[in-house]
């Protein structure tokens, strides 16, 4: 008999959908797109428990791929741990060097504090990473790296006010480096506490530092018995 032909090798998934048409709408990703996604997968994980703590298993099972697809793209967990790093420190410089635009030193010194702080509640994550150490540090870089990083920065503003206070411009860098540092290590202990509000870290941050430089000794001399 003449009937419509039909093709019983198709059949709904018990929902009214054919898995043939849902599969052809879920779209593959892209390299690219693929390539991000781990990288978001691991930021988060080694932000959770650190390098050693982090597998490529759990990398690839987040992410439902196989392993061989994170060497593909990284060659590894050291690979991905470094780009993961490199990206958080390009951040966090780019946010601290693009905030320095007063001409007053001491809200130079507000914006800084406040960059740094920014980041860290903005990018908690990334922050995680950055101040944990890792095998791979040497290779990608440490915070105290990026440290000297910022403190770079700011050594030319404070090199200019010495020379205008005429102090000696050489003793710039370990001052950058002991200011930068200071708002760098408050930084790591309001992560854990927030308080007080991120504004009045800010304040009382650029209270110490300005106030101890307003007052600053050109040659600053020991009082104890220890000269040496």
């Amino acid at each position: 008999m003449g009937g419509v032909a039909t093709d019983n090798s198709i059949k709904d998934d018990g929902k009214g959908r054919n898995p043939r048409t849902t599969r052809r709408a879920r779209r593959r990703m892209t390299g690219t797109e693929r390539r991000e996604q781990l990288l978001d997968i691991g930021r988060t994980l080694f932000a959770e428990r650190g390098f050693e703590g982090t597998s490529v298993e759990e990398i690839a099972a987040k992410a439902g791929v196989s392993k061989p697809v994170v060497y593909e793209h990284f060659g590894g967990k050291e690979g991905l741990y470094a780009v993961v790093v490199d990206r958080e420190m390009s951040r966090l410089l780019s946010m601290v060097t693009g905030a320095l635009t007063a001409g007053h030193p001491r809200e130079l010194l507000e914006q800084a504090a406040f960059a740094l702080l920014d980041y860290i509640e903005q990018y908690t994550d990334g922050f995680h990473i950055l101040v944990r150490d890792s095998p791979v540090a040497q290779s990608t870089g440490t915070f105290a790296s990026l440290i000297g990083d910022i403190a770079t920065q700011v050594e030319d503003i404070l090199g200019v006010e010495f020379k205008g206070r005429g102090f000696d411009a050489k003793l710039a860098p370990m001052y950058s480096q002991a200011l930068v540092g200071m708002v760098a290590l408050t930084g790591q202990w309001w992560l854990n506490v927030r308080k007080p509000q991120k504004a009045e870290v800010a304040a009382h941050l650029v209270n110490l530092a300005w106030h101890g430089l307003q007052g600053l000794e050109h040659e600053p001399q020991l009082v104890g018995r220890r000269r040496a």
